[in-house]
């Protein structure tokens, strides 16, 4: 009975700590959660927004229409200025998550408290996708149970203190979060000061390659490995630089491309000054070509 006891009291505490800093992100019941991480300002997951203005619902049931600071999409992670009107800030754990710790998912609940569940990490050094796809890294694993509407809320320790951002539910009773470390705490402090972190894109919507292989075989083109473009953004890199739909982008930076983190990857180890070659192959014939990513102020 003693570690019940010691569970029972433990969700208290986490529930006296960090509920009142717990906030709903969108209209009725929600999109998401978010938490207070500084007077005025809330953090939560850039795929709870749909625009440059959303609702908090506060522990208690305040409603404010908060107005987005900054976001990351990429990233997935956004802080939104509202007026907190006294809600705690939530105390940062002073270490980064570990392996094996118990951590509490804390989420708004269906009523004016805060919904808390216990788990522990499970898996450390995690990477999983943010809404475009791209691969974010140093992600963590738990198992505290958690519903619909929990991500953008925190995991926190025993005694309330963030430990990560909740992100996404991979399944099998599994969740991802982002660690409350240092590098988080940098993120979140260039959002607040509106700073959005500024990742190259190609501009273009891709097709993986085990489809694009297919579509090839149907029309009797030959087999290639690569990642058959879609579609272009008007005016983005790929653009300018004459990639077009249909397209097989089959190197990037000389090295093959087998998957869109190989080319994430090339396009990431362009230097600011430089440009990236890209070899695609419009029916049979190889074109290279090469793509800039300087801004249109900055060329000349």
């Amino acid at each position: 009975m003693a570690v019940v006891e010691e569970v029972e009291q433990a969700v208290a505490q986490v529930a006296r700590a960090a509920g009142a800093s717990v906030v709903r992100i969108g209209r009725d019941g929600g999109r998401g959660a978010g938490v207070v991480v500084r007077d005025g300002f809330v953090v939560t997951s850039a795929h709870n927004l749909r625009g440059p203005s959303v609702t908090v619902t506060f522990a208690g049931g305040r409603v404010e229409q908060g107005e987005v600071r900054a976001a990351d999409i990429e990233g997935d992670l956004a802080v939104v200025a509202v007026d907190t009107a006294g809600a705690p800030a939530i105390e940062w754990q002073p270490a980064a998550p570990r392996m094996g710790q118990v951590v509490f998912a804390v989420a708004p609940g269906r009523g004016e408290g805060a919904r808390v569940t216990a788990g522990q990490v499970s898996t450390l050094d995690a990477a999983f996708r943010g809404p475009r796809g791209r691969l974010i890294p140093n992600g963590f694993e738990h198992t505290a149970l958690v519903g619909r509407g929990s991500s953008g809320g925190p995991v926190t320790d025993g005694d309330g203190r963030l430990v990560g951002i909740n992100t996404h539910r991979p399944g099998d009773g599994l969740y991802l979060a982002l660690p409350a470390d240092s590098t988080l705490a940098e993120r979140v402090d260039a959002l607040a000061a509106g700073q959005a972190p500024e990742r190259r894109r190609l501009g273009v919507a891709l097709i993986p390659g085990h489809v694009a292989r297919r579509l090839r075989a149907a029309v009797g083109l030959p087999p290639r490995d690569g990642l058959l473009v879609r579609d272009v953004e008007a005016g983005g890199p790929a653009d300018a630089a004459g990639i077009a739909a249909g397209d097989l982008i089959v190197t990037a930076g000389g090295s093959p491309v087998s998957s869109l983190d190989t080319l994430v990857a090339a396009i990431d180890a362009v230097a600011d000054d430089g440009s990236l070659p890209v070899t695609v192959v419009r029916g049979a014939e190889e074109v290279t070509v090469e793509v800039s990513f300087a801004r249109p102020e900055a060329a000349g």
